[in-house]
């Protein structure tokens, strides 16, 4: 007798420790345990620590409450202004209703992840390119709003969603480096021209000081000298100031001057002697009943300052 019950016993402490063991459980401090009996859904929601559960009869499911990060796989989409992109982005999510999370949707993180692509494209199509690119705040903040609507029927709390990057074409790529270097050489011109006009400004008040004292502005030459001549990797041709060569000028006036020549003598013609010109006479000729040529009469006298006459030289006529 005392070796059956003995035997008893232990079976009973054998099959208490099995039930024991199956029907312990152990939540952690960032799960909640959901516990079905019967397929029956029981109100109270198992905290973090030690429990327990009717094997067979129980079943208790255990939901993760911390916040799930995961990546969104890249949408390809045609934006409103009909351009091609590859968006992808990250959704921060986590489990407010564990009860929910197990009776209303099958697989939640599953829901979420096919959620999160139909928003994506959906947004995609609403936005411009330029609001992909330069105001992601707005197109998270309604890509949020999309996802969490239908997911708070679902105890799950969408806690941030972020876009990660945005693929361009290369064609796309090329034209909006262009418009952007244009857009920089417009706004450099204008800043360029603005300090011109400034500079101006300045300059014409400087000159209009620099007028009164024409010392000034050969002190401002001798400035710009000295600041190109430091650094001495140039060759300097420095030109001579205006007032240099005025005073010059005065200074070999007096000198250029001549001094008072006497009136000069007039010049004495010589008087031309007179040469005579006396024609050669052709001898007589003997002949009868001829008579000699009479002599030609002496020329007249020269005048004093006249020319003399250059004589003839024909010659005379023989009589026969």
């Amino acid at each position: 007798m005392v070796q059956e019950l003995v035997i008893a016993i232990v079976a009973a402490a054998s099959a208490g420790a099995l039930y024991t063991a199956a029907a312990a459980k152990i939540v952690k401090q960032y799960e909640r345990g959901v516990v079905l009996r019967l397929g029956r859904l029981r109100d109270d929601v198992r905290g973090p620590g030690f429990t327990m559960v009717l094997p067979g009869v129980e079943r208790l499911r255990k939901v993760n409450m911390q916040i799930v990060t995961m990546p969104v796989p890249a949408q390809d989409g045609i934006t409103r202004d009909n351009v091609t992109v590859r968006v992808d982005a990250v959704i921060y999510f986590k489990v407010v209703d564990a009860a929910s999370a197990v009776i209303q949707v099958e697989d939640y993180r599953f829901a979420v992840s096919q959620m999160a692509q139909t928003s994506l494209r959906s947004i995609i199509g609403k936005s411009d390119l330029d609001d992909l690119l330069s105001n992601r705040e707005k197109l998270n903040q309604g890509l949020e709003l999309m996802i969490d609507s239908p997911a708070v029927g679902w105890g799950v709390q969408i806690d941030r969603v972020e876009i990660k990057d945005v693929s361009l074409p290369e064609t796309m790529k090329r034209s909006m480096a262009r418009q952007a270097e244009a857009d920089r050489e417009r706004r450099a011109r204008v800043i360029n021209a603005d300090a011109e006009l400034q500079a101006s400004k300045k300059l014409a008040e400087a000159a209009k000081e620099m007028s009164s004292q024409p010392a000034a502005l050969q002190l401002r030459l001798l400035q710009t000298v000295v600041a190109v001549a430091a650094e001495k990797n140039s060759t300097l041709v420095l030109p001579f100031p205006v007032e240099l060569l005025r005073f010059l000028e005065r200074a070999q006036q007096p000198a250029q001057q001549p001094a008072q020549q006497p009136a000069q003598q007039p010049v004495q013609q010589q008087p031309v002697q007179q040469q005579s010109a006396q024609p050669q006479v052709a001898p007589p000729q003997a002949s009868s009943g001829a008579s000699a040529p009479a002599p030609s009469p002496p020329p007249a006298p020269a005048a004093p300052n006249a020319v003399p006459a250059r004589p003839s030289r024909s010659k005379p006529l023989a009589r026969h």
